[in-house]
């Protein structure tokens, strides 16, 4: 009709995404490719190790996300001018316990946080799976922050980027990895704080093959606890915790036989949590299933990307969970 009101244009936000060649960059370009929202700043190959030519891309973005090393992601974040208004996505575990930096794990710290961040560093694959199932019960006083906790997990090889990817499709490709026997794990810091806990947690981390996926397990002997926590207290504490959440789902009480993680899985940005409990309540376990590559890592960024554009939050994700 002529004459009337045109709402304007969406906004569209300048990204780079710096270590795209990478699988965690790879995975977020896949999941931003055809959204109209975004237009990609882009290197070709012979320019993505190009000081200058990351400066100036660094600098055009809006935000940039970080699929970088450690090291390299701090170089980054050097790399940009004093006055840059660029944003910060760092998938590397260099910025996850530095101050001035916003935890990446809207269900923990709140999406407004995430929404109204300068530098949002990006939660571990592990981690994420632990800091969901514990936190909000040491939150609510229902675990105590003092307990020795262990979490017990198994990735998909995908984890380990492209060396592990290329171990796992040789010839002589392992059953099983279990690592990290020094317990020293660049994690550890991270589950400690973010969970708001007095000791580090024994971390016993493998790799199974499979391409993609995680589960993430900690068990609790409930009836040496003080006080009465039962089974089904931290059930209803986790529901409540994330009742509204189109991205964490807490699962009943039902009995369960097994979980699995699929060899060939497809991508996944859903987050699923578990307690199982003895007949008696004295022992219990506590179980995360997400995809390494999707919650644990491209599909968080991008959840992340959507909060700080002001963008609703499940845009672009895969929230499919296994059954």
């Amino acid at each position: 009709m002529s004459g009337a009101l045109r709402s304007p244009p969406p906004a569209v936000h300048n990204i780079f995404i710096d270590g795209a060649a990478g699988t965690t960059g790879l995975e977020i370009a896949e999941r931003l490719a055809g959204r109209s929202e975004f237009a990609l700043i882009t290197l070709d190959d012979t320019m993505r190790k190009d000081a200058k030519a990351r400066r100036d891309a660094l600098n055009a973005a809006d935000i940039a996300i970080l699929c970088l090393p450690d090291d390299a992601a701090r170089e980054a974040v050097d790399l940009l001018d004093p006055a840059s208004k660029t944003r910060i996505i760092d998938a590397s575990s260099a910025h996850r316990t530095t101050t001035g930096w916003c935890y990446g794990f809207p269900e923990l710290v709140g999406p407004e946080r995430v929404a109204n961040a300068l530098r949002v560093s990006n939660p571990g694959c592990y981690p994420t799976g632990f800091l969901a199932l514990v936190a909000p019960l040491v939150r609510a006083g229902l675990l105590p922050a003092d307990w020795p906790y262990t979490v017990n997990a198994v990735s998909g090889y995908s984890g380990g980027g492209k060396a592990s990817i290329k171990r796992f499709n040789s010839a002589r490709a392992p059953a099983f990895r279990a690592y990290a026997y020094d317990l020293a794990h660049k994690h550890l810091d991270e589950m400690k704080i973010h969970a708001g806990l007095d000791h580090p947690v024994i971390f016993a981390p493998a790799v199974v093959p499979a391409y993609r996926g995680m589960l993430a397990e900690v068990p609790l002997h409930l009836g040496a606890m003080a006080g009465e926590v039962t089974v089904e207290g931290l059930r209803a504490a986790l529901r409540e915790f994330y009742d509204g959440s189109a991205v964490v789902t807490v699962h009943d009480g039902s009995p369960c036989e097994e979980l699995l993680l699929e060899i060939h899985a497809a991508p996944s940005d859903a987050l699923e949590l578990f307690v199982f409990g003895n007949k008696g309540g004295w022992h219990a376990r506590l179980v995360a299933r997400l995809d390494n590559l999707g919650k644990g890592a491209s599909g968080a960024a991008v959840q992340n990307l959507n909060l700080m554009c002001g963008l609703p939050e499940t845009s672009g994700l895969q929230l499919g969970v296994a059954q």
